[in-house]
C-alpha cells in the first residue's frame, strides 16, 4: 500500500494535460463519501484524521459548487471515518507503527518522525506509545536512524573509500544537516566498523566514540 504523504488525494495531476477540461466536483452524499473513502484506502495507508481531511476537502468543494451544507457534510464524514475504523480499514496505531519503521529506515531523526506523524493527525499518545515500542526493539531512535542514514549514504564505517579521516568532517556534516545531534553524529561516524555500531545499538546506543579517530582529531 502506498504512503499518502507525497500523493494528492485523487492520485491524479489535474494539470498534467492542459487540454483536459476540469470536471465540476460531484455533489457529495453519505454513499459517495463512503465510496471515496474506500477508494482512497485501497491505495493509501493513512490515519483516521488524515482520511477525515481528505473527505472534508470533497465536502468543501461540493459546498462551493453546489451550495450544499458543509456542516451536514462534516457529520457524514465523521460517520464514514468511524465506519472505516470499525471495519478495521483505518487504524491509527498500525499506521503509526508502519510510518515510524519506514521513516527510521530512511534515516529520519526522532524529531522529524514526530513531526511527520503529527502532520498526519496521529494522536500524541499513540506517537509516544509507538516510539516507546520502537526503542524497546532498536534502542535510541535517533542513534538507530543515524546508522540507517550513514549506511544509505555510505558514511563513516560504511564508506568503501580509503580516505575516512579526510572525509570525517564532510560525513559528520551530512548527518548534522539531517538533524542529528553532535553526540549521535560522533558515535556513528567515529565507529570503526558497522559491527561496532550494531554492538553499540544493542547496548542502548552507547555514550562515547569507539576510537577509530585519535583524540586529536
Amino acid at each position: 500500500m502506498i504512503e499518502d504523504e507525497t500523493i494528492e488525494e485523487d492520485g491524479l495531476d489535474a494539470d498534467a494535460n492542459p487540454r483536459r477540461k476540469k470536471r465540476k466536483p460531484a455533489k457529495v452524499n453519505p454513499k459517495k463519501l463512503e465510496n471515496a473513502a474506500l477508494y482512497y484506502l485501497q491505495r493509501f495507508s493513512t490515519s483516521s484524521e488524515n482520511l477525515r481531511r481528505v473527505l472534508m476537502r470533497r465536502v468543501y468543494r461540493s459546498a462551493h459548487h453546489h451550495d450544499t451544507d458543509p456542516d451536514e457534510g462534516a457529520e457524514w464524514v465523521d460517520a464514514v471515518v468511524a465506519k472505516m475504523q470499525t471495519m478495521g480499514f483505518v487504524n491509527d496505531r498500525l499506521f503509526a507503527e508502519g510510518r515510524v519503521r519506514s521513516l527510521l529506515a530512511r534515516g529520519t531523526p526522532l524529531r522529524g518522525i514526530r513531526m511527520r506523524l503529527r502532520e498526519k493527525g496521529v494522536p500524541p499518545e499513540i506517537i509516544d506509545e509507538v516510539l516507546a515500542l520502537v526503542e524497546e526493539d532498536d534502542g535510541d531512535v535517533d542513534f538507530a536512524a543515524a546508522i540507517a542514514l550513514a549506511k544509505r549514504r555510505r558514511l563513516g564505517p560504511f564508506s568503501t573509500r580509503g580516505d575516512r579521516i579526510e572525509r570525517r568532517e564532510k560525513d559528520m556534516a551530512a548527518l548534522a544537516r539531517a538533524g542529528f545531534s553532535y553526540g549521535v553524529v560522533c558515535r556513528v561516524i567515529d565507529a570503526e566498523t558497522p559491527e561496532d555500531l550494531d554492538a553499540m545499538k544493542n547496548d542502548g546506543g552507547g555514550s562515547s566514540g569507539l576510537g577509530y579517530f585519535p583524540d586529536e582529531f
